[in-house]
């Protein structure tokens, strides 16, 4: 095995793990509606209402039982070939998001701003992409953002020891704008690549700790009107169809260009990332299955959907 091949490996693995909970509810409901029938109008509804109850969201659930209907109709069908069918179809729905983040050239730094609701894991992400940007060379700052929580402060610094990455602090209850406008003069002045960017948890629903983010971002347009270059929102995985809510309106408070979910391995809502990638577009970057600093990777479409299906390879 080549040494490119091992960590994907790796991953793959991890990845098949920590879908287990959402491959099981799929397979063995597969398994339950086409064993010894044929694929009638009956074993088509159940298999919609399957998909729909692992979080593929209902337009997405029809859609791919719909095509199922088209090709394979009264025909006696294997759980297998059913599986395989799905797979191909929600990789081609993947396929046009599975986007990895890149930073651009022109921009030191490239400012990454990291947003979502409480509990979603956005410090955990921050310091496990700060791990892979400086793997690549880059020299990377995170700023501690969420001023509102002693513990967020304490959890990024740790990150910060953890990877070798300075991080711009200041005390709990301090203006997280006004420290966010110092970090990235900070960044600039000591040549650094990439500032990750941590702010507060914030509930979709509660329009001040919303506009909060929006100074944020304000003041960070003061210093380069193109910043924040990336906005990421991070979802929980566990929270299913409500991360549609968060995903609409973040976008319309703070421009989001694209999303990492998280705790795939904490539910049997797997197939949420299917839905999302048929209702937003929205580039998926990154996909997180553990807590380890591995646990987070680029998404793959194709890999993605076998190991939800729980097909090899």
């Amino acid at each position: 095995m080549s040494e490119a091949a091992a960590p994907k490996a790796g991953w793959l693995g991890r990845l098949r793990a920590g879908l287990g909970r959402s491959t099981s509810k799929l397979t063995e409901g597969i398994a339950g509606i086409v064993t010894g029938r044929k694929l009638d109008a009956a074993a088509i509804e159940a298999l919609e209402d399957l998909l729909i109850t692992a979080d593929l969201g209902p337009a997405t659930a029809a859609r791919l039982a719909a095509g199922l209907a088209e090709s394979r109709f009264g025909q006696d069908v294997g759980e297998t070939e059913v599986r395989e069918a799905l797979a191909a179809e929600i990789a081609r729905i993947l396929e046009p998001v599975a986007r990895p983040l890149e930073l651009r050239d022109d921009a030191r730094p490239h400012v990454i701003l990291v947003v979502g609701v409480n509990g979603t894991g956005k410090t955990t992400t921050i310091g496990k992409l700060a791990k892979q940007f400086m793997g690549a060379g880059k020299s990377v700052m995170l700023c501690a953002g969420d001023t509102f929580r002693a513990a967020a402060i304490d959890q990024l610094k740790a990150w910060g020891e953890r990877v070798g990455a300075p991080v711009a602090a200041r005390e709990p209850g301090a203006d997280s704008a006004g420290l966010v406008f110092d970090a990235v003069e900070r960044a600039r002045g000591e040549g650094a690549d990439v500032l990750l960017v941590d702010t507060a948890g914030r509930l979709h629903n509660r329009a001040d700790l919303m506009s909060e983010l929006q100074k944020i971002i304000r003041v960070l347009r003061k210093l380069d009107p193109e910043a924040p270059h990336t906005c990421l929102l991070v979802l929980d995985a566990t929270t299913g169809q409500n991360a549609h809510a968060q995903v609409r309106t973040f976008r319309e408070m703070t421009d989001v260009t694209g999303l990492v979910v998280t705790k795939l391995d904490g539910s049997a809502r797997g197939g949420v990332l299917v839905g999302l990638a048929e209702a937003f577009g929205l580039p998926v970057h990154a996909i997180g299955v553990g807590e380890d600093v591995d646990d987070l990777s680029p998404f793959d479409a194709r890999d993605f959907a076998r190991s939800l299906l729980g097909l090899e390879g």
